[in-house]
């Protein structure tokens, strides 16, 4: 039995479809929720056990913030959001590495035939996963630009229509040919500003394409490798997969945290201004 791109249903909720790769991503979350209880039920001023454990954990994660946000206050406000999506990643790619999982299922119709339906999956091995939440990264990003530096000056960094209307304005005050340099700036930047639109797109895209294709590959090349021999020769795959799952939730909350720091940040010469 190869493994199929799309995920398999394992039951329905009415008219809902309950995918493996979505109990998987379920079974993440509780994991979250159980650690979060554990740790609630007995905060201590000295931190001991698994409140040591997170809090090392978390200041590792802002640690790194930094080194990107070059502020520690904005790298606590956006930890909430990198954070949860590092550490949710992370653990939904290593899930997908214990034995059992897209092994152990019930045998069902698929595709007109009796196949083995996996019970779970490696929740970032689906695409309906990655792109959900490659689309809401990037369009929290602008929520949060907005919020932060207004809804006129976030979006004046893509439709600059201010910048036409200095130019024109400019045929009073400057001579003809500098002000028709202004005006064609103007109109050079307004349709940069469009491209870059549509490379608002491509973040969505490449940051979902860039996180399945990793995690399905790993997922397809050690299916091949146990298919061939069960012992042995899996092994350093099976650790490099390891790795990879860590890298790529590395890449993926960076990525966000990048696009976050970007967007919060005044548009180029208004800066100076402010200070």
């Amino acid at each position: 039995m190869a493994i199929p791109i799309a995920a398999e249903q394992v039951f329905e909720i009415g008219s809902f479809s309950v995918t493996n790769s979505l109990v998987n991503g379920w079974v993440t979350v509780l994991f979250f929720v159980v650690i979060a209880f554990l740790i609630n039920r007995n905060v201590k001023q000295t931190p001991k056990g698994l409140q040591n454990l997170a809090e090392a954990i978390l200041e590792l994660i802002l640690n790194f913030m930094d080194q990107v946000t070059n502020d520690r206050v904005k790298s606590r406000r956006f930890l909430p959001i990198c954070g949860t999506l590092f550490l949710f990643i992370l653990v939904s790619n290593w899930m997908g590495l214990i034995p059992g999982v897209g092994s152990i299922g019930v045998w069902g119709v698929m595709h007109d035939e009796v196949e083995l339906i996996p019970l779970f999956r490696a929740a970032t091995s689906d695409l309906n996963m990655t792109l959900a939440m490659g689309v809401g990264a990037v369009f929290l990003s602008h929520i949060v630009g907005v919020m932060t530096i207004g809804f006129l000056k976030h979006w004046g960094k893509f439709i600059q229509v201010g910048g036409i209307w200095k130019a024109i304005k400019s045929f009073g005050t400057e001579k003809i040919g500098t002000a028709l340099v202004n005006v064609f700036i103007s109109i050079v930047e307004l349709a940069v500003g469009f491209i870059e639109l549509m490379s608002e797109v491509a973040k969505m895209i490449s940051l979902s394409l860039r996180l399945f294709g990793n995690i399905f590959a790993g997922e397809v090349l050690l299916w091949v490798f146990f298919s061939l021999i069960r012992f042995g020769l899996p092994v350093p795959f099976y650790f490099m997969e390891l790795l990879v799952g860590g890298v790529q939730a590395m890449i993926f909350s960076t990525l966000v945290l990048v696009y976050l720091t970007v967007m919060t940040q005044m548009p180029h010469g208004e800066t100076a201004e402010a200070h």
